[in-house]
């Protein structure tokens, strides 16, 4: 319904928009028609009074012409005139009379030039007057026309844009309807959806509500039957509960006392330094004592800062057993840190040492004022000084204060409410920052002041040294004291959540309570103690890894070895048949060289016979001599090539006698049997190291079986 209204009331905004835009633009129309009108009227004048600008420019141009008529007129009078006079002249030396007719003739003459020449002069100024009137009338008419143009124009945009921005509302107004039309559709089946849901969901809580009765019910009468008493229904019952020990919280909290007493370790020795350059200074600074005696007041107040570390060394050694008391066997709270109690008194200690020499201090400073050379600039640091220790001193007293409020509690258990406790220790961490601020200050003060001693002409060697000291031991001190604000609001959550409560119970845990836990934690370690039974010895984890790796590796690498030794047997076999083999062909060469030599005896005879003979039976022989020596010849070619096709891993052996080298074929076949014989040695050689690596690995593998068995 809402959206029908809104839809509604911007229907009529629209309706109202559009009705007087509508009323605008004929309102509009109207003026640019009227606008129209008057340009048209307007440009009817500018036609007309070019019409008669131009009958004027006839008429200028007319009287122009006329007048330039009458000007030669006036010429040719003139000249008449002269030519007159110049008869008069002649006759008057000839003693003739003026002629009385010449005169009055001359003098009608003038008087009509006369008249001529006024009402030409007229007619220009008028003429004149006429232009310039139409010249700005037309300027005027055509700046007016100009605007209204522009007027035109801009009525013209105004129309298009509304026309414009008319049609683009009814577009859009269209397209909103459209939408909302489809909007309000999607929402009827939501709505439809939604109903559905609903009856769903109601019927769902029902169902649920009735199982939750009946759970209650049966869970009620289970508690009556079985169930005595509620142990945690009241509080003061449940402060009798003992809590359980909580290892991380004694953890965490040795872990913070560890940095706290380092920082505190640093805040002792930044003060230290503090209090004995300070010390220093007194002595070298308004009077070196080394020269002349100091006032009684600075004596004084020297002899109080020689006794800082009495006070300030405890700070260390206190919070040093109160670390040492914090164990994971301890239970650590505000009840039970009896040594807290030890550190507050020696801070208080601190402070009240603080508070014995703050008059000294001040009264110090004050007699540095008072000295001849001291400047105003030098005054207003002194000043500052006093202020920044002051509010230091103070801020120790409120540490002090605090710190013995958390101290009471391991002396008279409800002291402090631990309702109070988060607030002693957040206000004691705004504390120490507020020591930090001021510690801060007294630095940047104490630096600006060593600035202007150190312009003064009297200032020495010993006091620019002792003010450097002492500027580094503040700045010390202004670093751990922020370090310590930074640790004391970074850990102010641990600080105040409660570590040990009974259960259910909000009370805090007293020392008894503290003490029953650790009992009843001893006996727990030392029933688990009792329980736990030792594991039998075997091989740690990491050991068998690496034996099996061993024993894997030594596995392959046996595997590989009688790999290789079964290759290099195979490999001897084959070596020792071609070694028979070439035997063979040795013993058939020698018989080969041995029929071969018998042959050639044989041929050289029967050469010596047919060369003793006769012709004819010498041709028999050298026929028979010729098919001897082709016969030797096919044989070694035979030879050559079974030599040739007889191959082996040991080599080829390729021989090819001929008749030059018959001689050699004892040397030849020497060689070959050298080279055949060492190649044999070698694979001997070889195969007797292959068999002592294996027996060597056999051995190693043996003994690594026999100690992973063990």
């Amino acid at each position: 319904m809402a959206n029908v209204t809104d839809l509604q009331t911007k229907y009529s905004k629209l309706a109202q928009e559009y009705s007087k835009l509508r009323a605008q633009n004929q309102v509009l129309k109207k003026a640019v028609v009227d606008e129209q009108g008057n340009s048209a009227s307007l440009k009817d004048q500018l036609k007309q009074r070019d019409q008669s600008l131009r009958k004027q420019e006839q008429e200028m141009d007319s009287l122009s012409f006329r007048n330039q008529q009458l000007a030669k007129r006036v010429e040719l009078l003139q000249e008449e005139l002269a030519a007159c006079e110049a008869k008069g002249k002649k006759g008057k030396n000839k003693g003739d009379p003026p002629s009385q007719h010449g005169l009055q003739t001359q003098s009608v003459f003038n008087e009509d030039l006369q008249k001529k020449i006024e009402e030409n002069e007229r007619l220009h100024i008028q003429f004149y007057e006429a232009d310039e009137q139409h010249k700005k009338r037309e300027t005027e008419l055509r700046v007016r026309l100009e605007e209204l143009e522009k007027d035109a124009e801009q009525h013209r945009a105004i129309v298009h844009s509304l026309t414009t921005k008319y049609v683009e509302t009814i577009d859009r107004l269209q397209s909103d309807k459209a939408r909302l039309e489809v909007k309000g559709q999607t929402l009827e089946r939501d709505a439809k959806e939604c109903r559905i849901r609903t009856d769903e969901c109601q019927q769902q809580l029902r169902r649920c509500q009735s199982e939750l009765s009946r759970q209650l019910k049966q869970s009620s009468s289970v508690i009556q039957e079985k169930v005595p008493f509620n142990d945690t229904k009241f509080n003061e019952y449940n402060s009798l509960n003992v809590p359980s020990h909580n290892r991380r919280h004694q953890l965490k909290a040795r872990d913070v006392t560890g940095q706290a007493l380092s920082f505190i370790q640093d805040l002792v020795a930044a003060l230290l330094n503090f209090h004995t350059y300070t010390e220093q200074r007194v002595h070298i600074y308004p009077l070196d004592s080394s020269i002349e005696p100091i006032s009684p007041l600075n004596q004084k107040f020297s002899q109080y800062l020689h006794e800082n570390a009495a006070y300030v060394r405890p700070l260390e050694d206190s919070f040093l057993q109160f670390h040492q008391s914090i164990t994971e066997d301890t239970v650590t709270i505000l009840e039970t840190v009896v040594t807290l109690k030890a550190f507050a008194e020696n801070f208080a200690s601190y402070t009240h040492f603080l508070l014995k020499i703050l008059p000294y201090q001040l009264k110090s400073l004050e007699e540095e004022c008072e000295a001849p050379l001291c400047t105003a600039a030098l005054t207003a640091k002194n000043q500052e000084l006093q202020s920044d220790v002051k509010k230091v001193t103070s801020a120790f007293e409120k540490l002090q204060s605090y710190i013995n409020l958390l101290a009471l509690p391991s002396v008279q258990q409800d002291a402090v409410p631990q309702s109070s406790t988060s607030a002693v220790f957040t206000q004691l961490a705004a504390c120490l920052h507020s020591l930090h601020d001021a510690v801060k200050e007294m630095s940047k003060h104490y630096n600006q002041k060593a600035g202007i001693e150190q312009e003064l002409p009297t200032v020495t060697q010993k006091l620019c040294t002792t003010s450097e000291c002492l500027l580094g031991s503040l700045g010390s001190l202004t670093s751990v004291t922020g370090k310590i604000a930074t640790f004391f609001s970074n850990n102010l959550d641990f600080f105040t959540s409660p570590a040990y409560s009974p259960r259910g119970s909000s009370l805090a845990l007293d020392p008894l309570q503290a003490e029953t836990m650790l009992a009843n934690k001893q006996k727990a370690a030392a029933y688990i103690h009792a329980v736990k039974k030792a594991r039998p010895q075997s091989v740690p984890y990491r050991e068998a890894l690496a034996n099996r790796r061993i024993l894997t590796s030594s596995t392959e690498s046996r595997e590989g070895l009688s790999q290789q030794v079964q290759q290099s047997q195979e490999k001897i076999a084959r070596l020792e048949q071609e070694k028979e083999h070439w035997l063979l062909e040795a013993q058939l060469g020698k018989v080969r060289l041995e029929k071969e030599n018998q042959r050639i005896v044989d041929l050289e005879a029967q050469l010596a016979a047919a060369l003793g003979g006769s012709p004819n039976p010498q041709t028999a022989p050298a026929s028979r001599l010729t098919q001897t020596h082709e016969e030797v010849e096919t044989e070694q070619n035979a030879t050559g090539k079974e030599a040739t096709l007889c191959t082996s891993l040991v080599g080829m052996l390729c021989t090819t006698p001929t008749n030059e080298h018959v001689g050699d074929e004892e040397s030849r076949e020497q060689l070959i049997k050298t080279h055949y014989m060492a190649r044999v040695g070698e694979l001997t050689t070889q195969l007797q190291v292959s068999d002592s690596k294996a027996v060597h690995f056999y051995s190693e593998v043996k003994h690594l079986v026999a100690c992973l068995s063990r």
